[in-house]
């Protein structure tokens, strides 16, 4: 046979073939279509320098799992995100609807300490009575699976380590990690998932005990592997979320960790999943890119590029749609400007999309639930989405997406339409009273807490405003980056020209050559805010 062999894909379909050129009666028959396995892929908090397809990133990056699916799919360039932090955003992915709708108690229970007012956090979950996209992908024949950063589903009676040096082998803290896990996967289970496996509840610095707080990729993607492995023959819809590149990033918390750390504690041995860990650097030196975050991307490409060679190998990459979302942007992570709500993702499908390599179309991140649903020719006409299905414009039908776009997270909303963007800042009554004392008060609750896990504290002035997501005198770290870098972050509207001024640095609101304008935009937010729960007066 000269080494050559042949895949048993390919023997099948030959066989076929042969067996029609012989007369012989062919085995298949007309079919219902079969319905596409669908992969939706997030990554944590990555950059747009990490983006080879980005002008930013363009070149920079050891990637070429994540290039493959941009040379081979589409790029959704004009993609948005309703709330850029992870919870709300995972929410807007999984249920089709915005995160003022979340009805946990935590949720609803702030909303009434804040005179009625959403206020959209990390503090949106899905949970066992809400309607999901993995529910409804159940009932249309699919075997739903999720690994990796939950973050999303509300998980109750949770144990929260008291110690956070407790030493991990003990058998108590070991008894208490399984409980946890336990608890973990039943409530996600209970929101539409049959797999469950390698769930991180958090990020790693909060799952509870330090000697946890590290990343482990290769657990994630073992997890993911494991699921195609058992439904390779029907439908499935898998939820595989990264905890890379979000931090912790130093090496030796991240992809040069002990292999043997999980989120449910140590490993008997070390997984053979992925490249070898320590072929990271030297793949990166051969290929001559350097820089700090690299690593971790390589090491999440690598995930990526497993998945892949998974589809290949059992001979279903042809019929298996690949969604890469990243969960916010993250230049102005924790507001509504540009920075943290544009956010570019991927679609991919062997032999591509009729629209082409990429689409500007206006596309929410609402509108992936529809979507998915739409591709698996799933009926949700009796479902009440904030989303709409882009699928048509995949398919060439439609290259204009939706007419405006809508924001909402913390005290802030937003709202785009054509190039301008209005953005509200409202903080409840109650807030004017605040004195220095009670300032400080807040201030200390939140910091005391970072002290305790050894992170970083921002800021320790009680005078400063608060940020856009928190009532915190300064903001917290998550939108540290953010808070107050905008010409007018404080101002409580704000009105940009997007063509113009695509840094939103000149508000517009005060311009009495653009009074019209702003009218016209508060009353588009307006619109979407008077089909949401809560009060927020712009």
């Amino acid at each position: 046979m000269n080494g050559y062999k042949i895949s048993r894909r390919d023997f099948l379909r030959a066989a076929g073939i042969a067996a029609i050129a012989m007369g012989l009666p062919a085995t298949a028959k007309k079919t219902k279509p079969v319905k596409p396995n669908i992969i939706f892929f997030i990554a944590d908090d990555m950059r747009p320098e990490m983006f080879n397809c980005l002008g930013q990133g363009k070149g920079r990056n050891l990637t070429p799992n994540i290039d493959r699916l941009v040379s081979e799919g589409t790029i959704l360039t004009n993609q948005h995100v309703v709330s850029p932090v992870c919870t709300p955003s995972r929410y807007n992915c999984l249920t089709g609807r915005y995160a003022s709708r979340a009805t946990n108690e935590e949720f609803t229970s702030f909303t009434r300490k804040n005179d009625g007012q959403t206020v959209i956090q990390w503090n949106s979950f899905m949970t066992s009575k809400d309607v999901t996209l993995a529910k409804l992908l159940k009932r249309g024949g699919y075997t739903t699976g999720m690994v990796g950063k939950n973050h999303v589903v509300e998980v109750k009676d949770f144990y929260q380590f008291p110690d956070y040096d407790a030493d991990v082998k003990n058998p108590a803290i070991v008894n208490k990690l399984k409980i946890n896990s336990n608890k973990i996967k039943a409530a996600i289970k209970q929101t539409g998932f049959d797999y469950v496996s390698s769930v991180y509840h958090n990020n790693p610095n909060f799952i509870g005990l330090k000697e946890l707080a590290v990343q482990n990729l290769d657990w994630i993607a073992k997890g993911g592997l494991d699921f195609v492995d058992q439904c390779k023959d029907k439908p499935f819809f898998l939820y595989f979320a990264t905890t890379v590149p979000h931090g912790p990033t130093e090496d030796d918390r991240s992809w040069n960790a002990d292999p043997l750390i999980t989120a449910d504690g140590y490993l008997d041995r070390p997984l053979d999943v992925l490249p070898p860990r320590a072929s990271i650097p030297k793949r990166l030196k051969k290929a001559g890119i350097t820089g700090n975050h690299q690593k971790n991307l390589l090491w999440l490409d690598d995930a990526l590029g497993a998945l892949l060679n998974k589809l290949e190998d059992y001979g279903i990459d042809d019929n298996t749609v690949v969604f890469f979302f990243n969960d916010h942007g993250q230049t102005g992570k924790g507001t509504v400007y540009q920075g943290g709500v544009y956010n570019p993702s991927i679609v991919w499908k062997k032999g591509g999309f009729k629209c082409g390599a990429e689409t500007d179309a206006l596309i929410s991140n609402v509108d992936f639930a529809p979507t998915i649903l739409d591709m698996a020719s799933v009926d949700y006409r009796k479902v009440k989405f904030d989303g709409v299905s882009f699928k048509g414009v995949l398919d060439g039908d439609n290259d204009k997406g939706r007419d405006s776009l809508y924001f909402e997270l913390g005290y802030a909303r937003g709202v785009r339409k054509g190039n301008f963007k209005y953005v509200a800042v409202r903080y409840p009554d109650y807030t004017k009273e605040f004195t220095i004392e009670d300032r400080q008060e807040l201030l200390d609750d939140y910091n005391k807490e970072r002290i305790r896990m050894s992170m970083v504290v921002v800021n320790e002035d009680p005078s400063k405003p608060f940020s856009h997501l928190c009532m915190i005198p300064g903001g917290g770290h998550a939108e540290h980056e953010s808070t107050g870098k905008y010409e007018g972050y404080y101002d409580a509207d704000q009105l940009y020209d997007l063509s113009r001024d695509p840094g939103e640095q000149n508000n517009l609101a005060k311009d009495p050559e653009y009074k019209k304008k702003l009218a016209e935009m508060k009353k588009e937010l307006r619109k979407y805010l008077d089909d949401l729960p809560g009060e927020f007066r712009p």
